[in-house]
């Protein structure tokens, strides 16, 4: 899974200085009306809805924000009709890309997912093309600070994690799906500092591309991340210390 850490670090890294904040609040009320509207305005009865409203406290999103978004989901105020989307496709070297969309105009969004495909060397496929090639986890980061990141592993796997990931800060950690939130809980008894807590599609298994093409599909990726429809962003490409070194000096 390093490739995944890696891409994932890239954004969380941006995430904390990336002037994108106000489009960042946008998709994080999005999630929030989907959830609404798929499983009702109370965080108690819809699991979906409790990650989302997380996730927006774990950004800094103004609590006035989240009920403004509830409320928009459950009709209280008028609000777009948004659609779920997954599409799929190749970055450069045949690379796997997953997207995750929300949009309220799909003809729209498929075309603008299309063509950042194309003008980054990439191609968008047939719905199935490269799913299969990815499994739903739970993702907990956790900020290491001054603690011995092997101990946390160790509290982590106690809590019930499936995986984590220490190469890096913050360090990453798999679970269940359905038990992200009680690995959460029980990390936070323990003081540990969450970063964040997502449902994520990760890959089975990662492929290598030669610096050139790790550089376009990085590209690429921040590209599809950019876009303001798109909501996540997975890949299974694993890139190496150095190219990643020389993305973050060109961006």
């Amino acid at each position: 899974m390093s490739g995944h850490s890696k891409w994932s670090s890239i954004k969380h890294q941006k995430g904390v200085t990336d002037a994108r904040r106000g489009q960042l609040f946008t998709k994080l009320t999005k999630e929030i009306i989907v959830a609404v509207r798929q499983g009702g305005s109370n965080p108690e009865a819809n699991f979906r809805l409790r990650l989302a409203i997380q996730k927006a406290r774990d950004s800094n999103m103004p609590m006035e924000n989240i009920e403004r978004a509830i409320k928009r989901g459950s009709g209280t105020l008028e609000g777009a009709i948004l659609v779920e989307l997954v599409l799929e496709g190749y970055g450069p070297s045949g690379v796997a890309i997953l997207v995750q969309a929300l949009s309220d105009n799909r003809n729209r969004t498929l075309q603008e997912v299309r063509n950042t495909f194309s003008r980054s060397g990439g191609s968008l496929g047939d719905s199935g093309c490269v799913a299969w090639l990815f499994e739903s986890k739970g993702l907990i980061t956790a900020e290491t600070k001054d603690s011995d990141a092997e101990e946390l592993a160790l509290q982590a796997i106690d809590a019930g994690a499936e995986d984590v990931n220490i190469d890096g800060d913050p360090i990453e950690i798999y679970t269940k799906p359905e038990e992200l939130e009680i690995v959460r809980a029980a990390l936070e008894q323990q003081n540990l500092a969450i970063a964040s807590a997502e449902l994520s599609m990760i890959p089975k298994t990662m492929v290598e591309a030669e610096e050139k093409a790790a550089l376009q599909a990085l590209k690429l990726l921040d590209k599809l991340e950019g876009l303001d429809d798109v909501q996540h962003v997975f890949t299974n490409i694993d890139f190496s210390d150095a190219t990643l070194e020389k993305y973050r000096a060109e961006v």
